[in-house]
C-alpha cells in the first residue's frame, strides 16, 4: 500500500491574518491602527517571502567542487581550506576589505563583523565560520585587538588565490567584500552559494546591497522613521 503524503495546510491570506491581533498602544489613533494593520500584512508577506527564498537556496543543485589546495595564514600557523571546516560540514567565508593596499579596513566590513564577533559563537554551534583578508595576518590580528573581538577567526590569503577564485578582487575594488558558503559531503568539498548582488544590480536612490542583508545594524534602523540615511555610514572609530 502505497504512502499517503501530506501536504502543508493552505496558507491563511496575510489580509486575514494580520486582522487577528488584539494589539492597541496608549493613545493612537484610528488611522493609526487601520495603517498598521495594512504593514502588518505586508511584514508577514514578507516574513512567507523569506522563507521561500531561503526554502529555493537549500534547494539549490551542487555547485562547483573546490579543487585547488587553498592555503590560508591562520592566528595559530598555516592552515588549509579543508581545516577552515574544523567537525563542521558546512562553512561560511566573509571576505573582508583589509588588503595590503589600506592602513585601515573598511569600516562597513568592520561594523559587520562587530556584530558577528557576538554572535560567533552562536553561529559556530551549527556552522564554521572564517574572515578572510589579504594582509598579512599580524595586521589582521593587531586589528583584531584594537577592535577588541574575542570569537571570529582571521586568517591571511597573502598569495590571494582563494580571493581571485571567489569574488573578492573584482574589477571596481581590489579587495571586495564577499560572501561563500561551501559544503563538504562525503569527503568532496563543494560551492553552495554566493552573495552575488552587485552595483548592476542596486535599485535607482539606493546604496547596492545583498539579500539577505548580514548587516544586523540595517535591519534595526529600517525599523526607525529616519531609516538608512543615505548620507551616513558606520566609522571605525567614534569619539565620547
Amino acid at each position: 500500500m502505497a504512502e499517503t503524503q501530506t501536504s502543508a495546510p493552505p496558507l491563511v491570506p496575510a489580509k486575514e491574518l494580520a486582522t487577528r491581533g488584539k494589539i492597541n498602544f496608549p493613545n493612537e489613533s484610528v488611522e493609526y491602527r487601520r495603517a498598521r494593520i495594512e504593514l502588518l500584512a505586508e511584514e508577514i508577506e514578507l516574513r512567507r517571502h523569506i522563507e521561500r527564498v531561503a526554502e529555493m537556496r537549500r534547494a539549490l543543485p551542487p555547485g562547483g567542487e573546490v579543487k585547488k589546495r587553498y592555503r590560508f595564514q591562520g592566528e595559530r600557523g598555516p592552515v588549509s581550506f579543508a581545516e577552515l571546516f574544523g567537525d563542521k560540514q558546512t562553512l561560511l567565508v566573509y571576505s573582508y576589505m583589509f588588503g595590503p593596499q589600506r592602513t585601515r579596513p573598511c569600516p562597513m566590513c568592520t561594523s559587520l563583523l562587530s556584530a558577528w564577533d557576538g554572535e560567533a559563537q552562536d553561529i559556530e554551534q551549527n556552522i564554521a565560520l572564517a574572515v578572510v583578508a589579504q594582509s598579512p595576518i599580524e595586521k589582521l590580528v593587531a586589528f583584531k585587538n584594537e577592535r577588541g573581538w574575542r570569537n571570529l577567526k582571521l586568517y591571511a590569503d597573502t598569495d590571494r588565490d582563494y580571493s581571485n577564485d571567489y569574488l573578492a578582487n573584482t574589477p571596481e575594488f581590489e579587495d571586495s567584500a564577499a560572501v561563500n558558503v561551501f559544503t563538504r559531503r562525503d569527503g568532496v568539498i563543494r560551492h553552495f552559494w554566493a552573495g552575488e548582488m552587485g552595483f548592476e544590480h542596486a535599485d535607482p536612490g539606493q546604496d547596492p546591497r545583498g539579500a539577505p542583508d548580514l548587516m544586523p545594524i540595517w535591519t534595526v534602523l529600517d525599523c526607525t522613521p529616519e531609516g538608512r540615511r543615505p548620507d551616513w555610514y558606520p566609522s571605525l572609530e567614534y569619539s565620547g
